[in-house]
Order: C-alpha cells, then structure tokens, then sequence
C-alpha cells in the first residue's frame, strides 16, 4: 500500500487492456472508427487488383474505353479512400480525447480519495507527472497509434493472402523471410518498452523537483540558491534526456532494422518474380498486382514496427496510471457504514488510543491516550512540538486510524462510519492555511459548496475579514493567486476562519488559528472566535498560552499522553510543565499571567 513507493509494472502491453473499459462507454465512437478504417484497408487492398486487369487487359489489346474505365474506377476508389481516412481519423482521434479526458477525472478523483499515508511517501510532482505527461502518452496511443496498427495489421495480412493468391511460389519465398524479421522485432519491442518506461520515470522525477522547487521559489530565492536549484534540476532534465535518448536510440534500431529486412526481403522476392516473366510463367499484370501488394505489406509491416515502439511507451504510461487506480485508500467507509447520531452532538472522545505514524512505525506518536472533551467545552492543548498535538486533530479527521484503541464522535468509533459523514461535522482553521488559486468568495465557500453570497459575505464580516476584502479592487472577487500570495499571512488566516465559520459545524478544531495576525487583527479575530465557539465543542492546539487562557481545560501533552490537566490558574498552581512553559511566555511575573487568566 502507500508504506511503500509505487511499484514497478510488468513491461508488456498488457496495460492497454485496461483502457478497454473507456472505449466500450463510447461504442457509437469506436464503431464509427472501425467502419472507416475498414473500409478504406479494403479498398486499398482492392487497387493492386485494378491495375493487374488494366496492364494484362487494357494495354494488351489497346482498348482506350477499357482504359478509361479503369482510370475512372481508379479515380472513384481513391475518392473512397480519401473519404473514408478522413472520417477514421476524427472518429479515432475524437475517441482517444474523449477517453484521456475520461482517464484523467478518474485518475484524479481516485487520487483525492487516497489517504494521507499515500502522499506521505510520493511526491506530489510525480503524481501530477503521471496525471499529465503519462496521459498525452495513452491520447496518442488511443488515438493514432492503436488506429495505425489496426488499420496496418488488416492491410498486411490482407496483402498476404492476395499475394498467396496472386502467386503461391513467390508468397512461399516471403513466408520463408517473415521469422527472419519478426524474431528479432519482439526482442527490439521489450528493449524499447524497457527504455519508454526509464524515460518516463526520469521525467516524473525532474516535474516533481520542478514542481517543490517553484511551489518553493521565495526560500530558493530568500536563501540564494536559486543556482543550486538550477542545477540540481539541469542534472535532473539531462537524466531524463539521457534516458530519452536512449529510448530513441532503440526505436530507431528497431524502425531501421525492420524497413532493412523487410524490404530487402521484398527485392528479393520480386528478383524471382521478374524472372518468371522473362521466362513466361507469370504476366507482367499479375506481376504488378504481386509487386504492390508487397509493397503494402512491407509498408505495413515497417509502420507496425514504429506503431509497436509507440504502444509500448504508451503501455508503460498506462501501467503508471494502473497503479494510480489501484492504490487503496488506507482509509476508506465500511460497506456499510454507522449512521452518525442525528442531530449532532459534538462529543469526542480517546479510547486508549495508540498510534505511530507509517512512516515511523518505531515511534508513537500517541501511547494509549485517554480524553474525553464533553459537547460545548473549549479544550486547548500544549505542548512542545512532537507532544502528540497535531496526531489527535489527524485521527479525529479520520486521515489515519489507530493501531489500537478507539476513537469516538458522539459514542461512536468512527472506523464504522463513513469518513465523508464524519468529517461533514468538522470544521478546522489549521495553521497552515490553505489558500486557493481563485476568488476570495471561492475560498469561503470552499468550506460550505453552493453558499449563497449573503452567507459568504456574513462569514467574512464575523471573521473581521471584510474590512480588508473590501478594500481590494474587485472585492469578493478578487482573485488570490497560488496559494493565496496576493494576501498577507493575516489576511489568509481570517479567510480560513470565515471558511470555518461559514461551514457551522458541531466540532470545531483550532490548531494556533491567530498565530500569523499582528496584535490588532488579533483581538479582533479572537473576539470572532470567542462567538464561534460558543455552543460548540472547541479543540485548540496552542503554542501561544495567551490564546488558552479562557479554555474550560487545558490538557498538557508529553510524548503521547496527557501528563497534566486544568484551568489556567491549577496549572500554575502544579509548578510542573504548563508552569515551566507559562514562565518562558510571561516572564519570571508569575501575577502577570495570573492577572490575565482572570
């Protein structure tokens, strides 16, 4: 699963068949594209017949009509030809983007509905890589590529069959040379799909630093390596080309290796045949017709060899995104999953949990925790980083389950409910906001889909988040940036907490959600916040002791487990851990806190 990287495929073209799914959803498509490519190999295949009776017949006796006739016929089946390749190629080409299209909103939404343990260990430029690169890949092989080799496979093996009819003596010394060209075909095409798939894999690494690397660009730019950047990604695109090159270099053996023995095989072949003219076996007619079809097979046989070059990157392109597919969430709703209390209460609670994360197996992030925070109470949580904070807010979320004890939302353990219920009752403003390329009123209403503006708008003011958002260009519609850059740390936070507000759910976790305002932003947030938490049950994760000090409890956590718990003032009172932390913040006055507790 997701403790290890994405594994290694079985190199053949066996990852195709997976896409056969997506062609049947289109069958009028498919259909359309059959029927074309059909019809014009059969009528390629039936010209070389056209000219055999036109130079035996025409030219033997003369007959301009005869001539006319067939120049006229000629002149129709070309006509078809053309029609029917013109509609082969928007009828495929039409498919192959209806299916990547298709391909790339599964990919994507299986890839939204895997855990976090699967991110934990794959980098996120890989996973676009595969969502992008690797799908242009399947477009093309869906598209021309399969097309190409359908239409080249009927048109060399019926070009076989009417050389075995046209001369059985001649097709007989061509049988003789296909091994000899197909032999070593096969050893080419797994070294090519060997080659595609290291191709594709160095280019998914160089995305992936290409992607951290600008995601990044202000620290690159701040710590002024923006020349270690670049070479570290040179280094990254000159493997990728190396690998590239290498692939190349194997599609063009193989494509030049093919054209030499299939063509040599045909001069050969067509050396005997002249001489049964000289000798007055076969017609200079019959000869031609055996000559074209030669031809059309040769040249089919020589486009399958670069069409197969072709599939075979496209096959190890499709078996990335196989593997994509068949990533199962670590966490996933039960086949039939508990129905949440109705209404919702808000109690949570910890049941001898212990949990390590999978990254890190050998180090518990909780050791058999106990809590219990009661509907409506405001709970803070303290602690030195690794204390076990940020773990309680991942497991209440349901991003990873327990490996022993329970975890209970209104009395029940929520591995019986379906994560999407269980979540519907959560609204977090975490400490890294996440700000989306869009407007501001897109980045509210993330937290409830479909609000209507006046709700938008409401959320925004309780958060003292309209005074700046009014003062944009376009207000509300104001569009933010990636990641929200166009906006101040403050001004990001306050978003977050309107998108909280505006979700008004029974559960409400704060992890240091005022850490990034100024003192003034501050207390207008925190008076927003005070408002929020009001008859809901209130998780919040401090650094900051001045953010807890009206909490109901407060829970001080040390290597996995609660090793104090009061009020403010009992916890000063212990002279433990909370003391200790209390004095660094406040200083040696120890009134001073007590006098704000108060």
């Amino acid at each position: 699963m997701a403790e290890e990287t994405i594994a290694k495929p079985e190199r053949t073209l066996k990852p195709l068949a997976h896409l056969f799914p997506y062609i049947l959803r289109y069958k009028a498509l498919a259909g359309g594209a059959l029927t074309f490519l059909l019809l014009a190999a059969v009528t390629t295949l039936i010209l070389p017949t056209a000219v055999r009776r036109m130079i035996d017949h025409g030219f033997t006796h003369s007959d301009v009509n005869f001539i006319n006739t067939y120049f006229g016929m000629l002149m129709g089946l070309a006509v078809v030809l053309a029609a029917a390749s013109a509609l082969r190629y928007f009828f495929v080409i039409t498919l192959g983007e209806r299916i990547v299209a298709d391909l790339r909103r599964d990919v994507f939404s299986h890839i939204t509905s895997l855990s976090p343990d699967f991110f934990d260990v794959n980098q996120t430029g890989e996973i676009v890589s595969r969502l992008t690169a690797d799908t242009v890949q399947i477009k093309s092989a869906v598209g021309a590529s399969a097309s190409l080799a359908l239409r080249n496979t009927i048109l060399c093996l019926g070009a076989m069959g009417m050389m075995i009819y046209t001369s059985p003596k001649l097709s007989a010394l061509v049988l003789l040379a296909i091994p000899l060209i197909v032999f070593p075909l096969v050893g080419f095409g797994r070294s090519v799909r060997k080659r595609a798939r290291e191709a594709q894999d160095k280019l998914a690494k160089a995305s992936a630093y290409a992607s951290e690397a600008i995601g990044a660009i202000r620290t690159v730019q701040a710590f002024n390596n923006t020349g270690q950047a670049n070479d570290r990604f040179a280094e990254a695109a000159e493997n990728a080309f190396q690998a590239a090159r290498a692939s190349t270099r194997q599609r063009a053996w193989l494509t030049g290796f093919a054209i030499t023995m299939v063509f040599g095989s045909v001069v050969a072949v067509l050396w005997f045949g002249a001489q049964g003219v000289l000798a007055g076996t076969i017609t200079a007619g019959t000869l031609s017709q055996f000559l074209i079809y030669s031809i059309i097979s040769a040249g089919s046989l020589a486009a399958l060899s670069e069409v197969w070059s072709e599939l075979s990157q496209a096959s190890g392109a499709a078996s990335r995104l196989i593997e994509l597919l068949n990533e199962k969430p670590g966490i996933a709703a039960p086949e039939h999953p508990l129905a949440l209390p109705k209404p919702p209460v808000g109690k949570v609670e910890f049941d001898h949990v212990r949990f390590a994360y999978p990254t890190r197996p050998g180090a518990s992030a909780l050791d058999g925790l106990n809590l219990t925070v009661n509907p409506g109470e405001r709970v803070a949580i303290v602690g030195s980083s690794g204390a076990g904070k940020s773990t309680i807010f991942s497991l209440i979320l349901r991003y990873y389950d327990p490996d022993s004890g329970r975890v209970l939302i209104d009395g029940d353990d929520i591995r019986q409910a379906d994560p999407a219920d269980l979540r519907a009752r959560i609204a977090i403003v975490p400490q890294d906001v996440t700000i989306f390329a869009a407007s501001i009123h897109e980045n509210i209403a993330f937290g409830a889909p479909g609000a209507a503006r006046s709700a938008v708008e409401a959320a925004a003011r309780a958060a003292h988040a309209e005074e700046f958002i009014l003062r944009l260009d376009q207000g509300y519609d104001t569009e933010v940036g990636e990641r929200g850059i166009m906006l101040s740390g403050g001004q990001r936070q306050r978003i977050a907490i309107a998108r909280a507000i505006l979700r008004n759910s029974p559960i409400l976790l704060l992890d240091e959600a005022t850490s990034a305002l100024d003192a003034e932003s501050e207390t207008l947030v925190q008076t927003a916040l005070d408002a929020l938490m009001q008859d809901r049950t209130t998780i919040v994760i401090a650094h900051r002791l001045a953010t807890v000090l009206k909490a109901d409890r407060i829970l001080v956590m040390d290597q996995g487990q609660v090793v104090e718990e009061g009020t403010h003032l009992s916890l000063v009172d212990k002279g433990g851990i909370y003391a200790r932390l209390a004095s660094l913040q406040f200083g040696v006055d120890t009134g001073r806190h007590l006098r704000l507790a108060k």
